[in-house]
């Protein structure tokens, strides 16, 4: 059933249902791969879901099309924002940590407004011994989660939406909260997550990060 409900959702994506279609390293076909074998490896590929693993596999296509809606009608200064984003190029990851408090803001990519860009909040990231967990602290809509290797230049971020005052739920509670992204380090201080096919409001959803102050 698990596999059937898989193979739906990355029909609904357009990215193929078959196995055939579906490149030999896609985390859809990583993940079935691994169940079947039991998850003999504790990695990001036991804990996310087969929803989340194709909106990241379909990562680059949603991404270009949010972002071609950007540039059709998003204001000059919101473009500013978004051209400066992408003008910064992933780097390593290597001895950059993550952990500490930051400024972080969300940019709004595509869908019914082409473009928005939020104000800064405050983010932590703390290491609490399973790794680095990322905690939004202020503003109307939060998010806590966890970061997983992909990579030199790349992490994988899984979290859990919700609004303030409301209660937490964790990662694998459904469509409504959980959330998927690509982590990337683009400076000497700054990162951002970005999230393919949010459940609201975007195409996109981008967090950007810089050193609190």
């Amino acid at each position: 059933m698990q596999r059937i409900s898989a193979m739906l959702f990355l029909a609904v994506l357009g990215i193929g249902a078959a196995r055939a279609e579906s490149p030999p390293d896609s985390l859809v076909q990583q993940k079935l791969d691994m169940e079947l074998a039991g998850f003999e490896k504790d990695t990001v590929l036991k804990t996310i879901t087969y929803r989340d693993a194709a909106r990241l596999d379909a990562f680059d296509r949603i991404r270009d099309g949010a972002i071609a809606e950007a540039k059709a009608g998003g204001s000059a200064e919101d473009l500013a924002v978004l051209d400066g984003i992408e003008a910064r190029p992933a780097r390593s990851f290597d001895d950059f940590d993550l952990s500490g408090d930051w400024q972080c803001r969300t940019v709004k990519v595509g869908g019914p407004a082409p473009l928005v860009v939020y104000d800064w909040f405050r983010c932590r990231v703390g290491d609490d011994g399973a790794g680095w967990r990322l905690e939004k602290l202020t503003g109307s809509q939060r998010t806590v989660g966890r970061f997983f290797n992909d990579g030199d230049s790349r992490q994988i971020y899984l979290g859990a939406f919700h609004v303030a005052g409301d209660p937490l739920p964790s990662y694998g509670a459904g469509p409504a909260s959980d959330q998927a992204g690509y982590v990337l380090r683009d400076g000497e201080q700054t990162w951002r997550i970005e999230f393919p096919a949010p459940a609201y409001e975007s195409k996109l959803d981008i967090l950007e990060f810089r050193p609190a102050r």
